[in-house]
């Protein structure tokens, strides 16, 4: 995982989910449409239940896949990359933000993604690899200090690290899991769509609503001028 410094900055850290914030569509709900065998078991179903965790729950699905890497690279460019983010990523450093990626998914796609647009940045996700005959294989990152049983990675223990140094945070995201680091972020810095923007919405929490990723860095340059 990335491990960059933030330092010199006047703007601040944008911490941001991947799947379906800086994507248009999660992997995890492709790979169930497109990648699975029909005999799966419904694990999201265990989860709901407590039977399992959030982590788990991806991971048998991962696991669970038994189509070639060439087709699962190719759903995972069905993820919908917003083609915006290089030059707002670019933009947003020009300007002193930092973005910082926490995602419960799986570190492998999130790599390919970002390095196949020139996009390198700092990355909290769980690691995994692609074993042909075993799925995309997702493990613990227990050596992070951001390590979360339940999730993989604590995405409110990563915006509450930068809060604890002084630093501007926003936050953004789309699901249930981006809920607890929205609510730690005040609201002119807290960006949401999909699920996210229920949660919040139902709690009456203010937040940005975004179509695309570029959306936010958009927002956040214009409060710097």
């Amino acid at each position: 995982m990335g491990t960059s410094g933030v330092k010199n900055r006047s703007g601040g850290v944008l911490v941001s989910d991947f799947d379906g914030t800086m994507t248009r569509h999660d992997f995890y709900k492709l790979a169930i449409e497109s990648l699975l065998p029909p005999d799966v078991p419904d694990y999201w179903a265990d989860y709901r239940t407590g039977s399992i965790t959030h982590f788990e729950g991806l991971r048998r699905y991962f696991a669970a896949i038994r189509a070639s890497e060439d087709d699962v690279l190719a759903v995972v460019e069905r993820m919908d990359l917003d083609r915006q983010l290089p030059t707002a990523v670019k933009s947003l450093r020009h300007a002193g933000w930092q973005v910082v990626v926490t995602s419960a998914g799986c570190e492998w796609y999130i790599r390919r993604l970002l390095a196949a647009v020139g996009v390198e940045i700092e990355i909290h996700a769980n690691p995994g690899r692609f074993e042909a005959g075993q799925g995309l294989l997702m493990e613990m990152p227990l050596q992070s200090k951001y390590w979360s049983p339940n999730l993989g990675v604590d995405k409110a223990g990563v915006v509450r690290d930068f809060l604890h140094q002084g630093l501007t945070v926003a936050f953004a995201g789309d699901g249930f899991p981006d809920a607890e680091p929205a609510r730690v972020v005040s609201a002119d810095l807290r960006f949401a769509r999909g699920d996210l923007a229920d949660v919040l919405r139902n709690e009456r929490l203010e937040f940005h609503p975004f179509d695309v990723w570029s959306d936010i860095a958009n927002r956040l340059l214009q409060r710097e001028t």
